[in-house]
C-alpha cells in the first residue's frame, strides 16, 4: 500500500510529458517507430515474418534442412513482388494465431480457411487456394454420383474431419478411420464404398503417388477459400499482399506453382 503514492505520482507526471511532447491520434502527426504502419515496418526492416507450421505438406513442411510447400512458395513469391526478403516462424497450428495476436510474424500463410468467426479478428488476403469437398470411390464405382447417393452406403472418415459430419448427414454410415492413408487402404480393399475428403488432398496424393483405381465420384458445390491471415489492423499490408497476389495471377505465376503441387490450379 505504501507504494501506491508514489506510482500514481510518477504516472500523473509520465501522463503529463506524454502529452506534451506527442500529438494525438488526430494531430495529423507523423507516427512514431512503434505508430507506424504494418506496411511500412516491414518495408523498413525489409523483411515479412511469415507463420507457418512447417509439419503441414504438401503446404508447408521441411525437406530435408529446407522449409518447402505450396504455402511457402506463394508468400516468398509475395515477398519478391513486394520486394522484400521473407522470413519464416514455425509454429504449432495450437499456437499460430496467438502468435499473430502477439506480433510474432506479420502474417500467417498455412491454409488458412476464411469463415466467420476469423473475420471478426482477422483480416484476410485475396484467396490463393479455392478447394471443395469431393466424394472419392473406386474407379469403376457406378452407383455414387452425388452426395444424396451416399445414403445407405459406407464412408471411411476421420471423426475429427468436418467431411465426417457431411457424410454422416446425407446419410452415410461412417467407418471411423486415422486419416486419408486408412481411408484409401479401406476403400480399395471394398471394405467401404467411399470416402469424403478435401480435393487438394486428392489431388496431392494423385500427384505423388498416381493411382487410377480410385476417382473423384462427386464434388460439392461449396467451396472453401484460403487466404494470408493478417491482423486487424493491418490493411495497407493486406492490400500490398493483394497487389502481389493480382500479378501473380496475372503472369501465371500461381497457376504455375499449383500445377507443381497438384497437378492443376487451385488458386482461383
Amino acid at each position: 500500500m505504501k507504494r501506491i503514492a508514489p506510482l500514481l505520482a510518477t504516472a500523473a507526471a509520465l501522463a503529463l510529458t506524454l502529452s506534451a511532447c506527442g500529438g494525438s491520434p488526430d494531430s495529423g502527426g507523423t507516427p512514431d517507430e512503434a505508430g507506424a504502419s504494418a506496411l511500412q515496418k516491414v518495408k523498413d526492416a525489409g523483411v515479412l515474418t511469415v507463420g507457418t507450421e512447417g509439419t503441414y505438406r504438401p503446404f508447408s513442411y521441411n525437406e530435408g534442412s529446407e522449409l518447402t510447400g505450396y504455402d511457402v512458395e506463394v508468400i516468398k513469391a509475395v515477398g519478391e513482388k513486394m520486394g522484400v526478403e521473407v522470413k519464416f516462424q514455425q509454429t504449432q497450428w495450437d499456437a499460430i494465431f496467438a502468435g499473430l495476436d502477439a506480433g510474432r510474424f506479420d502474417v500467417i500463410a498455412n491454409q488458412v480457411a476464411i469463415n466467420p468467426e476469423r473475420e471478426a479478428k482477422y483480416l484476410f488476403s485475396e484467396p490463393y487456394t479455392v478447394s471443395t469437398g469431393v466424394i472419392v470411390t473406386k474407379s469403376g464405382n457406378t452407383d455414387i454420383t452425388s452426395f444424396e447417393s451416399l445414403k445407405g452406403k459406407k464412408t471411411a472418415q476421420s471423426l475429427t474431419s468436418n467431411y465426417y459430419e457431411t457424410a454422416k448427414a446425407a446419410g452415410a454410415t461412417v467407418e471411423p478411420v486415422e486419416g486419408w492413408a486408412q481411408a484409401v487402404t479401406l476403400l480399395k480393399q471394398g471394405r467401404v464404398d467411399a470416402t469424403v475428403n478435401d480435393k487438394l488432398t486428392f489431388l496431392d496424393a494423385q500427384k505423388t503417388h498416381p493411382d487410377d483405381s480410385i476417382k473423384i465420384a462427386a464434388e460439392a458445390e461449396d467451396k472453401t477459400d484460403s487466404a494470408v491471415a493478417l491482423r486487424k489492423d493491418a490493411t495497407d499490408l493486406q492490400e500490398a499482399i493483394n497487389t502481389a497476389l493480382d500479378s501473380l495471377r496475372a503472369d501465371g505465376e500461381l497457376a504455375k506453382i499449383s500445377e507443381k503441387y497438384f497437378g492443376e490450379d487451385v488458386s482461383k
